[in-house]
């Protein structure tokens, strides 16, 4: 038998792995609690583990206090915020369906990609980057369109506006749709309600502001759109996100579904914890606190904010590159000089603005003191 010679063509020969201390300013991930770090190194046990179990329901309840809901199905999803997010739309949009999306900022035009791709009849409605729809203007959109969904983001991370909710679930309700939202960016650091709002379908990721590692992402649905669910005419097009099978592993019946990444879930049921024992309350008082202090410094040195004041969001700041500057070349210059990351526009804002986060555990005033300074110096 013939002997099959190695290919050591890709071996590499490295050392320990040894990153750099950033203090990551951007639009996410956000630095993780000392606290979040330990948990997440904790020893691992097996995916079916009672102890395992018992976690996943106590990560079950802490999604439901912060995100201020009752829903049954409310879990977090083993993969990033896009992961969630294309969950919601995977279990209730089948082939036909109308959906009705509000676009300002890149997060909508994502969820657009992804409804059509589900068979979905998209319409939208649109904003200039960094403006908020009107209850009007919403529904007006929805006596024209008449949809089965309504999703809008509540917090845009390509624009750091925060979409008001108030009043939309009515407006859903007399229409007979379902609203969908985008929390990647508010929930933990930005007052959310979503039983008092009528918000049928959620979802956010766990590494902004929850301040945990990225991967373990929350999801939830009401009874409403759990209805619709059960009474699609086709399963699920999305194997791995449907909540039909998902809902027996994180339910009462614990049947295999796949094999968590338990290490995440230690860190998200550790970043859950910090959070109710602040009180989310507490925690949305203090982003707002310190978004402030932020501003305050930003305008003193002379930048601009890109956002009207009244709905910036408090964990995500877009600032205006002043005219003449390079903004991709001083955002790399804070990172390479400074250790500080902050993120650069995307799409109709690149080139534009940079976006500063202070977000869950990096939402404090030392974080601001350090950006400034360093902001001093680039800039000068």
């Amino acid at each position: 038998m013939p002997t099959i010679s190695i290919n050591n063509s890709q071996k590499l020969n490295l050392s320990p792995l040894k990153m750099p201390e950033r203090l990551l300013l951007g639009p996410g991930p956000s630095n993780a609690h000392p606290a979040v770090l330990q948990a997440m190194n904790t020893t691992p046990v097996g995916h079916l583990d009672p102890t395992f179990l018992a976690l996943m329901d106590e990560i079950q309840s802490l999604l439901r206090y912060v995100w201020q809901t009752e829903n049954p199905l409310t879990i977090a999803v083993s993969g990033t915020g896009t992961a969630a997010m294309e969950a919601t739309l995977a279990n209730v949009v089948e082939a036909g369906d109308g959906v009705l999306i509000g676009v300002s900022g890149y997060f909508g035009n994502r969820l657009v990609d992804m409804a059509g791709r589900y068979g979905a009849e998209v319409k939208t409605i649109n904003k200039p980057w960094g403006e908020v729809f009107s209850l009007d203007e919403l529904r007006a959109a929805m006596a024209t369109h008449r949809p089965r969904i309504l999703a809008l983001v509540h917090a845009e991370t390509s624009t750091g506006a925060r979409q008001p909710l108030e009043g939309v679930g009515e407006l859903c309700r007399e229409y007979g749709c379902l609203l969908l939202v985008d929390t990647v960016t508010s929930l933990g650091g930005v007052p959310i309600y979503l039983d008092e709002w009528g918000v049928d379908l959620a979802y956010s990721c766990s590494q902004k502001g929850l301040g945990c590692p990225p991967g373990a992402s929350p999801f939830t649905m009401s009874a409403r759109a759990m209805e619709k669910l059960q009474q699609r005419s086709s399963k699920v097009k999305n194997w791995y996100l449907d909540m039909l099978l998902l809902g027996k592993y994180w339910g009462s019946e614990r049947v295999y579904h796949h094999t968590a990444p338990i290490n995440l879930y230690y860190a998200l049921r550790e970043a859950l914890r910090l959070l109710a024992e602040e009180g989310v309350e507490n925690s949305w008082q203090r982003h707002q606190r310190n978004v402030e202090y932020l501003w305050e410094n930003l305008e003193s040195i002379g930048l601009t904010l890109h956002v009207e004041k009244q709905y910036r969001l408090p964990t995500l700041t877009t600032v205006r590159v002043p005219e003449g500057k390079d903004g991709k070349a001083i955002a790399s210059k804070l990172l390479q000089d400074y250790n500080i990351e902050i993120g650069n526009g995307l799409g109709e804002l690149a080139g534009k603005v940079w976006r500063v986060g202070l977000m869950g555990y990096n939402s404090r005033p030392e974080s601001v003191d350090q950006l400034i300074a360093a902001f001093k110096e680039v800039l000068k």
